[in-house]
């Protein structure tokens, strides 16, 4: 998709799922960037109205900001398919397969990339009894930006009380402690180490509220830890067949050197606010918030 041809490009956002808010501002900040590039740019709030939506706008290129379930999980990408639009990101099965933590974690498992133990529970077993020893993690298997995460931490006496909005079936994993390190993968390149820094969990607050984290990019950790993070990244976005811009993030206990590096989860559609990690990683490595989005529209296409 040639910059030259100055695409009229749709940016996705909003949605319906447990991130809208996240997804207004990246969309809002991704549409701006791309006007300011030169696009002519028209911001669609996916409803169930989508297709019709897209059929009176009539794009050459969708950008989708979209975050969480319906958006990130392939079900978006199969109808920008099935409408035969080129768009962003990754296609239909790496966006399912990414966005299904447990899943995930096996295809990491059987490419010989390291995580803790995990395992799927219901969500009456879990507030019944400890599922797994302390300390470990109970989450959604399906949703991203730390959306009800519950840290049981190893001193605690019972299992935890998860609100009515967790799901039937939740994902349970062994804490991982140490550092919270993430790296962005950029087509076929990995861009480089972002060091997180918080007072706490990184949690929904901590990813988007000013304030909330402190980045050390690049990070300032050992040359073997920083190239590992940027191999497994690059490894994981290849295995589970991502295409554009995601997003891996890892866990390193220092006092374990590289076995204390662990791979947690990779987001096919990383967060592209103002705080936002890829973004910043992109301009580290000389790249501006508009040349990156123009990048994305360019590499746009069906069949990914």
């Amino acid at each position: 998709m040639s910059s030259r041809a100055l695409p009229k490009v749709a940016v996705l956002l909003g949605g319906p799922s447990a991130e809208r808010e996240v997804s207004l501002s990246s969309g809002r900040e991704c549409a701006a960037a791309l006007r300011g590039q030169g696009y002519e740019v028209v911001e669609v709030d996916a409803g169930p109205d989508l297709s019709a939506r897209l059929g009176e706008v009539a794009p050459d290129v969708v950008f989708n900001a979209l975050h969480g379930r319906w958006g990130e999980d392939g079900c978006v990408q199969g109808l920008l398919e099935w409408l035969r639009l080129p768009y962003t990101h990754s296609g239909v099965l790496a966006s399912a397969l990414a966005m299904d933590k447990e899943r995930t974690k096996q295809v990491y498992r059987d490419a010989g990339l390291p995580v803790v133990a995990s395992l799927l529970a219901r969500k009456a077993d879990v507030m019944a009894g400890h599922v797994m020893a302390p300390p470990y993690v109970v989450k959604p298997y399906n949703e991203g930006s730390s959306v009800g995460v519950y840290l049981v931490h190893e001193e605690a006496n019972g299992p935890p009380a998860l609100s009515d909005e967790m799901p039937d079936v939740v994902m349970v994993e062994a804490f991982a402690p140490g550092r919270e390190l993430t790296t962005t993968v950029m087509g076929d390149r990995a861009l480089t180490v972002t060091d997180i820094l918080t007072d706490r969990w990184y949690d929904y607050d901590a990813k988007y509220k000013e304030g909330g984290s402190r980045h050390v990019v690049p990070a300032d950790i050992p040359s073997e830890i920083f190239e590992a993070c940027l191999d497994y990244a690059r490894r994981a976005h290849e295995v589970l067949g991502c295409r554009g811009v995601s997003r891996t993030d890892f866990r390193w206990d220092e006092a374990r050197g590289l076995d204390g590096l662990i791979l947690l989860e990779t987001n096919t559609q990383p967060g592209m606010t103002p705080t936002s990690l890829a973004p910043e990683q992109a301009q580290v490595c000389g790249m501006t918030f508009g040349e990156l989005c123009q990048w994305m529209v360019e590499d746009a296409s069906c069949n990914r």
